[in-house]
């Protein structure tokens, strides 16, 4: 419980940004897809005559972090189905909490990309809410580089909580010095970042700052239970996320790759735990 308390800390300015910056669209899909994830999980845990914890703040989590991944104007019903989704198949299904396989959140926007395709976009900017390209589809489309300064401090379209760079990693900087997330995922990702920005001749900056790369690297990536549980596999884990979601806005069939790197990954997470569980001493 101290650790999801944390990292609603750690998202609050990210999401009162999302609620400056879009006002009413943002209060609603925070508050329905919230509402959603801790319903549904109760739901299920009262129809399988299991004890009800929605008062570990996990569902609450589940939800935060998956509004702030979509489009401001994506449809309320959508946004709930994606949190039931993540919540009933990708969490309860496993087992419930320390049992999934995938990021609750992550498991959710991915059911949103295939089950309600389209329904992301249009993309809008901040304060304005007219429709434009993300600094991402820019990229790919004219080759145009975004002004730095406006991905860092978020006056640029995207999904609701993604924009301000500074305000995600201000709330970083509070999950790695509480101890709420594991260093090493982030660093890997955001050297994987880096290295391949560096031999494809990409700006470094803008990588870094553009997308969902730091949500997804500091808030979702970090996900105890689905990431590895040895230093090593952390290592490995977060290096693969980090190259996957360069290779897919490199060369991909999408802008942004986050959710699939991660949910990727998440995959791989008994495999690398098994190959790199420390052997036991012989005598």
């Amino acid at each position: 419980m101290k650790m999801m308390k944390g990292m609603l800390i750690a998202l609050a300015p990210a999401a009162l940004f999302a609620i400056y910056s879009y006002r009413l669209s943002a209060v609603l899909l925070i508050a329905v897809s919230v509402a959603a994830a801790v319903g549904s999980e109760a739901l299920y845990q009262y129809l399988a005559k299991k004890p009800i914890k929605i008062k570990d703040f996990s569902a609450v989590v589940t939800g935060l972090l998956l509004a702030l991944t979509v489009s401001p104007s994506l449809p309320l019903y959508v946004v709930a189905a994606g949190a039931v989704f993540g919540i009933v198949i990708g969490k309860q299904v496993f087992g419930g909490y320390g049992k999934n396989l995938f990021n609750p959140a992550l498991f959710g926007r991915l059911f949103i990309i295939y089950a309600f395709p389209g329904t992301m976009g249009p993309w809008l900017t901040p304060i304005d809410l007219t429709t434009t390209a993300t600094p991402l589809q820019i990229i790919r489309s004219e080759g145009t580089l975004t002004p730095l300064s406006d991905l860092f401090l978020g006056s640029v379209p995207g999904s609701i909580g993604e924009t301000s760079a500074l305000l995600l990693l201000l709330g970083a900087g509070w999950l790695l010095y509480n101890r709420f997330a594991n260093w090493r995922i982030p660093v890997s990702v955001l050297g994987a970042v880096i290295l391949v920005s560096i031999l494809t001749g990409q700006s470094i900056l803008f990588h870094l700052f553009s997308g969902s790369l730091i949500l997804g690297a500091f808030y979702m990536a970090t996900d105890p239970v689905s990431s590895p549980k040895t230093q090593l596999g952390r290592y490995i884990f977060g290096f693969g996320v980090g190259l996957i979601i360069m290779a897919m806005r490199l060369w991909g069939w999408l802008p942004e790759g986050t959710t699939f790197a991660i949910i990727g990954m998440n995959l791989l997470v008994p495999f690398i735990n098994r190959f790199t569980k420390p052997k036991p001493k012989t005598a």
